[in-house]
This record gives structure tokens, sequence and C-alpha cells, in this order.
């Protein structure tokens, strides 16, 4: 059933908890509508079934049938009240224009409390964390909440450093922490890795620590056909939630967590995680992007994308990618269609299609060239000297619980990964 929405992009409900609704109850005239459009549409494909192609109005009625019909599907869902007080909507324009809302997501901070037992807190001893700690709310200014400022018993009471004191003396701090780190590139591996996870697993963290390198994940077009269906995407996903397990829930345990993985379980996460600041998309450097993107920005986005192809020898093919109606050839012109056909089986089984109609000549398209690899240019990987004299390095082994899945594949280097600070 539709949530009432269009696809939303790639894991971006990946932290938020799903409501199950249930469709609400037709009344009795929708369900006579129903039956009544479906017999329609039975009798027009009875009557049409030997004819070679429609006439327009014929196809035109059947289009409207399917619209009516799947606007039936789309029928708002019904949730528990008590869910609707704390989840919310994905509002957003869908490839056509047209509103799309799609409902039924809870955010981990909007989740119904926790209700502790007073008796077993009070066993447990409600008031340990305080001082296993050490730390004395009474002086502590950065224990949360509001500062307790000193009390002031005269002249000689010691006050609050001056901020432009703390700012300066920091500026020190920050400057010898930086000489250190660069002197453990273990530490500084580890340091880098744990941001990562923030940003990749940590939705709603509070803030990225004190490291100010950040992945930024860009957001795919959802109206990508196939695309969150890909296998690409399933790999990627296995992998997350593979991983996603293996993680402390809170973020403050994270650091303990990292360190006590090994140096092939670190490098493998921090590809994963890296992996979600890949972006390869082309953008048109038109009006419409405000000055957002350049010509030459995005034509050296997508050269270093090759560079980044070639390195992990990426074939598009063998990642899942089969050229179809849906995903290109319902979406070109018929010379480009003809063309892919040409490319693929050659000059013959174009003449086997070339007096068709669009659309079947895509879906004649699609079959012909089902099995031959045939890629669109924006997929394809131009061959270089440098790439056919490359040697492959022998891929270390993924941590136990990784290796198990075919889908998910990563390959670590013998040394340790470099770690480049994006400006």
């Amino acid at each position: 059933m539709d949530r009432g929405g269009g696809e939303l992009p790639h894991r971006h409900t990946g932290d938020l908890r799903e409501l199950d609704g249930v469709p609400a109850d037709l009344t009795d005239e929708e369900r006579a509508t129903i039956d009544a459009l479906k017999t329609e549409s039975d009798q027009i494909e009875a009557n049409y079934q030997d004819a070679e192609e429609l006439p327009d109005e014929v196809d035109q009625r059947l289009g409207q049938i399917e619209a009516a019909l799947a606007a039936f599907e789309a029928r708002r869902m019904i949730y528990d009240p008590a869910d609707v007080a704390r989840a919310g909507v994905f509002v957003s324009i869908d490839d056509e224009g047209a509103l799309s809302v799609d409902r039924g997501y809870v955010r981990p901070e909007d989740e119904a409390p926790v209700v502790v037992d007073a008796e077993a807190e009070s066993i447990g001893g409600g008031d340990a964390a305080d001082g296993e700690t050490g730390l004395n709310p009474s002086r502590c200014h950065h224990c949360g909440g509001a500062p307790v400022e000193p009390e002031d018993d005269g002249d000689d009471a010691i006050k609050p450093l001056p901020d432009r004191l703390i700012t300066e003396l920091t500026a020190h701090r920050t400057l010898a922490l930086r000489n250190a780190l660069a002197n453990d590139p273990a530490v500084a591996f580890a340091a880098v890795l744990h941001n990562f996870v923030l940003a990749t697993f940590y939705r709603f963290a509070t803030s990225n620590g004190c490291l100010e390198i950040a992945v930024r994940s860009p957001t795919l077009p959802p109206q990508a056909p196939g695309l969150n269906d890909s296998a690409s995407a399933r790999a990627i996903d296995t992998r997350h939630d593979a991983w996603k397990v293996h993680l402390p829930k809170e973020e403050g345990d994270l650091w303990d967590a990292l360190i006590a993985f090994d140096a092939t379980e670190q490098s493998a996460l921090f590809a994963h995680c890296a992996s979600f600041g890949v972006n390869a998309l082309y953008e048109p450097a038109n009006r419409y992007n405000l000055g957002r993107v350049t010509a030459h920005g995005v034509r050296r986005r997508l050269d270093q994308a090759d560079v980044l192809a070639r390195a992990v020898g990426l074939d598009m093919v063998a990642a899942g990618w089969t050229t179809s109606v849906d995903n290109y050839l319902g979406r070109v012109t018929k010379p480009r269609i003809l063309e892919a056909v040409r490319e693929a089986k050659g000059e013959s089984s174009t003449q086997l299609i070339d007096h068709l109609k669009k659309g079947d000549m895509a879906r004649e398209a699609e079959r012909l060239l089902e099995g031959t690899g045939w890629l669109p240019e924006p997929l394809r990987l131009a061959e270089t000297d440098a790439a056919s004299d490359a040697a492959t390095s022998e891929a270390e082994a993924l941590p136990e619980f990784l290796a198990d899945d075919d889908e998910v594949e990563a390959e670590t280097d013998e040394d340790q990964p470099q770690v480049v600070a994006a400006e």
C-alpha cells in the first residue's frame, strides 16, 4: 500500500521508525467504481487483443483507468492516535511537479520515554552516577544544564575566567593537539573514523566532535527508477545494517568501541563510511541552480569520479545495471534507441525495430539488449593506458560478520588508509 508519497532518497529514513498503518476502508460507492473500471479495462483488452496497436483514444482511456485505480490503491493510511502525536511526514515535490507527502516516520528523540521502575532505580543507586564520575554538579560548568555560578564571597572570591582568555588558552591547546595528532597516525586514523561513523550512523548526533572533518553525503534523485531497489543499494543497506548491530547505541560510547576493533574491522568500517561521501552526480549548470554549481566544477567532479572508479575497478554491468525501458530506453528519442541496439547488436538488428512506434521500439530494444552488457554513455568508463597497465592488489579479509554476505564486498590496502581533510 502506498503511504501517500513518492520514493524517498536512498537511506533517507534509515534512522527513523516507520509506522504500520491500516488502509482506510473503501465505501460501497468506491468499491462499485473499482469494479466498473476493472470490467471496462478487461473489455477493452478483450476487444483489442489481436490488434497490433491500440487507437490513440483507446490507449488514452486505458491510461485514465490505470491512474484511477492507482489513486484508490494510494488511499490514506490510518495510524494509532498515540503514534500520530509523535510521528512526522516528508513533504516534497515529485518528478512530475506534484506535491508528495510521505507519512508515518518517528525520529529517535520523539519516541515515547522508557518508564523506569522507581523501586528498582532506588535499589540500583540512582545517585551513583555522580559519585562514580567524581563530578560535583555544583562545581561542574560543562555537565549539562545551566552552569552554576560560583558564590561571590567578596573581592577575594575567584571569579570565572574571561571568555577571551579561555579562547586564547585553548588556541594554544589546539595547536599542541594538532602537532601531537600529526605524530600519532594510529590515533589520527581512529579520530577521523570516529567522525565518519558519527556522521554516518548517528544521524541526530549532537555534534561531530572536535575534528573538523565530516562526511557530506549528497542527496540522490528520488525519482531515478529502480535506484532504491538496485543491487548496489541492497548491498549498502545490508552492510550498513550489519555494522549498526556492532556499534553502541549511545554516541558517547563510540570511541571505546572503535578502539576495540582490530585493524581489518576499522579499515572496513572506514571504507563504508567514506563511501557515503561519494558524489559522481551530473548536475546541469543552469539558472535553476542559482550559481550553486558551475560547468567546470561538475566536469571536475566527474573526472575525479572516473579516477576513483578506475581505482576500485568499477564495472556497472557487474554492479547489476541492465538497460531497460524504465531507466533509459523509454526516456530517450528513437535515434538514441536505435544507436544503442546498433552498438550492441549491429545494423541488422536495428532494421528489425526501426519501423516501430517509440513505445514498441523501446520494449523490443530492451529485449535485444538483454545480456549484451551495453551501457549508456554516462555509465561508461573510458579506458586509459594507466588503467590497463595498473596491477591489482590482493584484498585483505573482511570482518567475519561482513564476509558472510556475498553481496557485500570491500577492498583494503595493506598500508594504513590516508585521510585528506577537504576544504
